[in-house]
């Protein structure tokens, strides 16, 4: 049998074939199934593109209507599991993701999660990505000391987010700016979490045994866990003037900024542009400072790193707009999760249609072998 050597992070390698969606680096653009997914987060709602993900069309007013109906009674949480969100909150992982994986782990014990079927599937990624924003707020009250709060039906996914983290119903200006991000950032390619779901998933276990995975994947800092420290750099901006001495200061000592660059993109970062353009309608001196930066610290990318097309990513301007909605920095990344694992489950639903399992080799490098063993 013929070995294929991979690039290191198996960059630019196909992997299998995907119905779901794309992002085409080059150009600037990813998709969802058929539709721009910028598009669909400008015109459409998070609802509307969680139906895209699971059922495959865009829901008519019919369709969404009935899918609003099916999913709001599974975001409340049944009484054992409130327990346990309960002891993990207060015994559990300090990171909010890590405390939703301890959760989601043990849910099989009061919740049907194990699938046979398609239906047993779609059922049951459905459970957990709407139980999922009320564990993460519900983890995030105990800690701070509060009551956790209840989801309520006539909200939709981003005003209970907003609802069950403060106590207070949101605006209309920040409902509508975090549904934008979170209709934004369901599904993004095979990123390193979504990847991992569909490893799981093609040894034929379980949806939640596979969400669990990518979220283990999703919560390291080179993936889903850098928006809070995006924004951290702006902290460390004193006044507009100092932001080129800033920057400068850090690439040239080789430190990374966090919110710049990509692995795909070769251009702007379309969900960039997209939270931009999105939290300078919230505006406010944050925005403004931060659009100002990104120019200074693109300019000083683009002179000292000239072989490289970096550019501001989707974690720089996802800071800023949770930050003018109100949302803590430790639930900045939760957010991002209860985006994602939209998009994970979608992943997983359709691997688990492949009956091959996801199995590479590796190269050895070590000492060669055999060798004798040494004496006792």
């Amino acid at each position: 049998m013929s070995v294929l050597d991979a690039p290191r992070g198996l960059h630019n390698v196909v992997v299998t074939s995907t119905s779901i969606g794309d992002v085409r680096g080059d150009e600037g653009f990813y998709h969802y199934r058929q539709y721009s997914a910028i598009d669909v987060a400008k015109t459409r709602t998070f609802e509307d593109a969680w139906f895209l993900m699971a059922v495959g069309h865009l829901p008519d007013r019919a369709e969404l209507a009935d899918f609003v109906r099916t999913i709001a009674p599974l975001r409340p949480l049944p009484d054992e599991v409130r327990e346990s969100v309960s002891a993990v909150a207060r015994t559990g992982p300090e990171q909010p993701l890590l405390a939703l994986r301890t959760v989601l782990s043990g849910l099989a014990g009061a919740v049907p999660l194990y699938e046979s079927t398609e239906a047993d599937k779609q059922s049951t990624a459905l459970r957990l990505c709407a139980m999922t924003p009320t564990i993460l707020a519900a983890v995030h009250r105990i800690r701070s000391g509060l009551e956790p709060i209840e989801p309520r039906e006539d909200l939709t996914t981003a005003q209970n987010w907003l609802f069950m983290i403060s106590g207070e119903v949101p605006s209309a200006a920040h409902a509508g700016a975090v549904d934008r991000y979170l209709t934004a950032t369901i599904d993004h390619g095979f990123n390193a979490s979504t990847f991992t779901a569909r490893v799981v998933a093609s040894t034929g276990s379980d949806i939640a045994s596979a969400v669990c995975a990518a979220i283990g994947a999703f919560a390291g800092p080179l993936h889903g866990g850098a928006p809070d420290r995006a924004l951290e750099g702006l902290d460390q901006i004193a006044d507009l003037g100092s932001a080129d001495s800033w920057a400068r200061t850090k690439i040239k000592a080789g430190e990374r900024i966090m919110g710049f660059g990509h692995p795909v993109y070769r251009t702007e970062d379309p969900r960039s542009v997209m939270l931009r353009e999105t939290a300078q309608e919230l505006g406010g001196e944050l925005i403004d400072k931060a659009a100002h930066v990104e120019k200074v610290i693109a300019a000083a990318l683009a002179e000292l790193k000239p072989d490289r097309k970096l550019y501001a990513n989707v974690e720089y301007y996802a800071g800023v707009l949770m930050e003018l909605c109100g949302i803590p920095r430790s639930m900045f990344t939760p957010t991002f999760a209860c985006s994602r694992i939209v998009g994970w489950c979608a992943n997983i639903v359709e691997q688990s249609a492949d009956s091959k399992i996801i199995r590479p080799i590796a190269r050895y490098d070590g000492p060669p072998a055999p060798e004798a063993l040494p004496p006792l």
